[in-house]
């Protein structure tokens, strides 16, 4: 008799200890939804507080605009003006294209600090931090697109394509980033220091965005050299782009533009969720 006395009284203990630790019913875990807007906000937050960062969209852009178009309009076109209508729509993907090098950066600070670890462990889809962060990207990318277009229209640019043609081919840039900066998440998780992975990010970003159409028509190009710039996707976005903004695209340039973000995010986005699931 003592000891089923003793036993009912454990179990009460234990019962009383199992509703003060849940008194309520166990939340549900956050859909993809509400969890991908709460990583896009913490995002939005570090630069708030961090306003410095922004420098790369705001600083950068009119710095490359201002120096290739007045050290190079004259030798190149024989006008600043005339090399800025060609100019511009490169120059504005190829300042985009460098600004989706630092997704892979702030992931990598992540996992150093510790940070990537702990939400690891929460009840989440794991693809909604990454994919959070990279939609909170995309406001940065809008807003050095538009800093870009405000000083090229200041100095001259007349885009053919008129209000409609420069919406289109800012929209697709930013397709394109966000199918781009899988590349660099990829990279993010695989190198052990920022410096590594600039040091990597810049080897691969920079032979694409200096051998392309960016800065000179392709036709003064060698015939072996002219080849890797044709398929380069740098090239084709700037001639989409380009075709968007003075109104002479055609759907097999936009289209082969889907085709390059189709491609690169099928084959970088899994590779990155992989690592990001097994990543030690």
């Amino acid at each position: 008799m003592t000891g089923t006395a003793e036993l009912k009284k454990q179990s009460g203990t234990s019962e009383q200890l199992r509703n003060a630790i849940a008194s309520s019913k166990r939340p549900s875990p956050p859909n993809v939804f509400s969890s991908t807007f709460t990583f896009a906000s913490r995002a939005l937050l570090r630069i708030k507080h961090i306003p410095e960062q922004l420098f790369d969209v705001t600083v950068f852009p009119i710095i490359f605009l201002l120096m290739f178009t007045y050290l190079f309009g004259g030798a190149i076109a024989g006008s600043t003006n005339g090399y800025l209508q060609f100019l511009l729509p490169g120059i504005l993907v190829m300042t985009v294209s460098q600004i989706t090098i630092y997704t892979g950066v702030d992931l990598n600070n992540d996992i150093r600090k510790g940070i990537f670890d702990r939400f690891r462990t929460l009840p989440i889809r794991l693809p909604s931090a990454l994919v959070g962060a990279l939609l909170v990207d995309t406001v940065r990318y809008t807003m050095a697109s538009a800093i870009m277009i405000a000083l090229g229209l200041l100095l001259g640019f007349r885009p053919d394509g008129g209000f409609i043609g420069v919406l289109a081919a800012v929209a697709l840039i930013l397709l394109f980033s966000f199918s781009f900066s899988w590349i660099w998440t990829t990279l993010g998780l695989i190198m052990r220091t920022e410096k590594s992975l600039m040091m990597a990010s810049t080897m691969i970003l920079f032979p694409l965005q200096f051998v392309s159409n960016v800065f000179v028509d392709p036709q003064t190009l060698p015939s072996w050299l002219r080849g890797f710039v044709d398929i380069n996707p740098i090239s084709l976005l700037v001639t989409a782009v380009r075709g968007l903004m003075h109104g002479t695209v055609t759907f097999e340039q936009i289209g082969l533009v889907f085709l390059a973000s189709i491609v690169i995010t099928a084959v970088f986005a899994p590779i990155t969720m992989y690592l990001y699931r097994n990543k030690q």
